[in-house]
């Protein structure tokens, strides 16, 4: 994930609606991070903005302080306490977003939260929250909008995210609370408070001022920069609370043309290639009857584009803009985390039992080869599954689908037709 700078959240739970600081993601020294304003005792949760901009004002000893973003932040903190546009997340009301239906609203709604709640299983050690996303892989989707739930399926996978959520939400939400803490503010805690709402309500009335048609800024009030603010699919938005969320990859010439570059890695070995959805989401690879055409390197890729024109991509109106960038040396290739596949260590974690597998792994590496089959238009997968049974009835159950039965050990024959699956995708692949 991009880094979203630091994100005001207003949190509705079980034991009331709290306001604290979350930073979905930023990058030091090459590690991935993501934090909560809290510390070790759990996730400060303030009853008010007011009690949030005194808190960061009384003391500085969390986590944030760490961020690189932190010094801006509390720069004019008090413009900043107060959730935007989709900073607020209401943990009570998402199991009525899923009773309806999967409206765009909905479906935004409830990706924000689970977002929040993923967050904070990660940052906290939540492993009640980290096991629910690992067991259902399902929930991942919701991430993809209301065009996901659009298809034949769709409302049936709706549902199963809302009896998911029925059978758990009260024991996921008892353990997020217990992640929650009110720091102390001491004995001039009141007064602390009063002064920290002074300051937004002053800094307020000088940002409607200054919105006053022909006003001009006060002396020393130059506007400073808003917080991100989350929208649907958990990306921060610009700077104005009315902007719709960005996400940077479609800014780049891939999200323009709206063909993706992919990464795929099976046993240690990686593969570049390019998808696209057209119509209701049906794949097209680049490649030709049913062969993909894989390239060891994005560097690779990129050069090949330059003469390549017998493929299906080449029929896509955006095709010849990224065959000029490529032309003119200007073709990056940008894989978005969404389209990285790792097939690596599953079919051994499949052996070892269903503790052992990544779910969200095994959805995605199964998302590829369903997606691969169905550009094809044959029935690979089919076959391989009819053949092994026991592995139909495995995924089904491990992605949070109806299943026949409960896996049981030993899972040999789910493995081999893993195996299977694996080597029907490769040998699409015209280098691997």
């Amino acid at each position: 994930m991009a880094d979203n700078g630091i994100v005001t959240l207003e949190l509705e739970t079980t034991a009331g609606t709290f306001y604290t600081l979350w930073a979905p993601g930023w990058v030091s020294r090459g590690e991935q991070w993501q934090a909560f304003l809290g510390d070790d005792s759990g996730v400060f949760a303030f009853e008010s903005p007011a009690a949030l901009l005194a808190g960061i004002t009384a003391s500085s000893a969390h986590d944030l302080a760490e961020h690189p973003d932190w010094p801006a932040f509390m720069d004019r903190a008090e413009t900043k306490v107060t959730p935007r546009k989709g900073g607020s997340v209401s943990f009570i009301d998402l199991p009525n977003r899923l009773a309806g239906r999967p409206s765009f609203e909905n479906t935004r709604t409830v990706s924000n939260a689970f977002q929040v709640l993923r967050s904070l299983g990660t940052v906290c050690g939540i492993d009640r929250v980290n096991r629910w996303f690992r067991s259902y892989s399902l929930l991942s989707n919701v991430s993809r909008g209301q065009d996901h739930y659009a298809g034949e399926n769709g409302l049936a996978e709706w549902s199963s995210v809302g009896y998911t959520v029925r059978d758990n939400w009260v024991e996921l939400l008892d353990a997020v609370d217990s992640a929650l803490v009110t720091p102390d503010l001491g004995d001039n805690a009141a007064s602390l408070i009063a002064d920290a709402q002074r300051r937004i309500d002053d800094a307020a009335a000088r940002e409607e001022q200054a919105d006053a048609p022909g006003a001009e800024p006060a002396d020393g009030d130059a506007p400073g920069a808003a917080p991100a603010v989350v929208d649907g699919s958990g990306e921060a938005a610009g700077k104005d609370a009315g902007d719709d969320a960005v996400d940077p990859y479609d800014s780049t010439p891939w999200g323009n043309a709206g063909i993706d570059p992919i990464r795929i890695t099976v046993d240690g070995t990686t593969v570049y290639t390019l998808r696209c959805y057209v119509g209701n989401r049906s794949p097209v690879f680049l490649g030709r009857l049913g062969e993909i055409n894989t390239f060891p390197s994005s560097r690779s890729l990129v050069r090949w584009i330059v003469d390549a024109k017998d493929h299906d991509l080449a029929e896509m109106e955006t095709w010849g803009d990224l065959v000029t960038l490529a032309n003119a040396g200007e073709l990056e290739v940008t894989v978005h985390p969404s389209n990285v596949y790792g097939f690596t260590g599953l079919r051994s974690d499949i052996v070892d039992g269903v503790d052992a597998v990544d779910t969200a792994q095994l959805g995605r590496a199964y998302e590829l080869l369903a997606d691969a089959a169905d550009w094809a238009k044959d029935d690979g997968v089919n076959k391989v599954l009819l053949a092994y049974p026991r592995l139909q009835d495995y995924i089904a159950y491990m992605l949070g689908s109806p299943s026949a039965a409960t896996p049981t050990a030993p899972f040999d024959e789910e493995a081999n037709g893993w195996t299977r699956l694996e080597e029907n995708l490769t040998n699409r692949f015209t280098k691997f």
